[in-house]
């Protein structure tokens, strides 16, 4: 058993697809099979169902991974280490952000992150913003770009660097290119409840419009639910309805074009969007170290906003 047989085994536990897990750890899916085979050979027991359809963690896989996982996180303790001379931090970032943070929020500490901290390298896994925290939390990542709770969340570090209203967004060219809603909740209620409407499946979005729906009494009238805003402006722009998404993610990216936008109203609140990691306090000393130069690099990149810090 190596190191290279442990990630793979976690790029497949993962993302439960072989082609996208082949590419996490740049071998060919025949290739990461074979891989597995070796391993689970070695370890006298099956890892993983799969078929031409699907590929699923078996009881012995789920117990398993979170040896592998803590394996390969000590691995990467060791690997960010002081330098004995220059007092630098070295080795390797994890950092779990979506397509939209990578391009909006994460230039800016990436830029004065390798000015401060040169011998530091990041490797960026992206995907659904509602599975950020959770990458933390498991010790897929390091570092996370989240949708931040009120509060944020008790058990991490979350610095809040970017405010966003949630926005509707339609094809121009579709048939619900002319809707009215501004101030006006009756039509807004109408609306929810008439027009199809694309959700995320999870996230703090989701939660809101349950919640609104919820106290209001509507029943939505929802024609599709996908993973990452991304997916969901895509099939906006195929006019199947209303997509509902942070406006960020049509700020200065590729995404904008074609689409017409509706303000949620303030029932909805905004995104607070934001960095979280584990507590500074925790975890070997390179890793408080580590975690202690993080957060003053945010504070001095993203000076608007203040952190809340879990103290326990």
């Amino acid at each position: 058993m190596d190191f290279h047989e442990l990630e793979g085994f976690l790029a497949l536990a993962e993302n439960l697809h072989f082609a996208r897990a082949s590419t996490k750890v740049h071998l060919s899916p025949s290739a990461l099979s074979r891989l597995l085979g070796r391993l689970e050979e070695e370890l006298g027991i099956i890892l993983f169902e799969r078929d031409t359809r699907r590929v699923k963690l078996t009881e012995d896989g789920i117990a398993f991974l979170d040896f592998a996982r803590d394996v390969v996180h000590k691995r990467d303790d060791m690997r960010l280490r002081i330098g004995v001379n220059d007092d630098q931090i070295t080795g390797i970032l994890r950092v779990y952000a979506s397509v939209t943070a990578c391009y909006s929020i994460l230039p800016p500490f990436v830029e004065a992150l390798n000015k401060t901290h040169p011998g530091l390298r990041l490797s960026v896994q992206t995907g659904d913003p509602a599975d950020a925290a959770d990458a933390v939390r498991e010790g897929r990542a390091e570092l996370a770009l989240d949708a931040l709770p009120p509060g944020g969340f008790k058990d991490l570090d979350c610095y809040s660097v970017r405010k966003t209203p949630l926005v509707f967004a339609s094809s121009k060219t579709g048939i619900y290119n002319n809707l009215d809603l501004q101030g006006k909740p009756d039509q807004l209620q109408h609306i929810i409840s008439t027009v199809p409407l694309i959700l995320p499946k999870t996230g703090l979005a989701r939660e809101r419009i349950d919640r609104w729906t919820r106290i209001n009494g509507i029943k939505p009238n929802i024609v599709a639910e996908t993973a990452g805003n991304e997916a969901i402006l895509a099939l906006a722009r195929l006019g199947l309805g209303l997509g509902l998404v942070p406006h960020l993610v049509l700020e200065n990216g590729p995404f904008a074009e074609g689409l017409v936008l509706y303000h949620a109203g303030k029932d909805f609140g905004e995104y607070d969007i934001g960095f979280v990691q584990k507590p500074v306090i925790s975890g070997t000393e390179s890793i408080r170290k580590l975690r202690t130069a993080i957060a003053e690099i945010i504070r001095r990149t993203y000076p608007q906003h203040e952190p809340t810090t879990n103290k326990n």
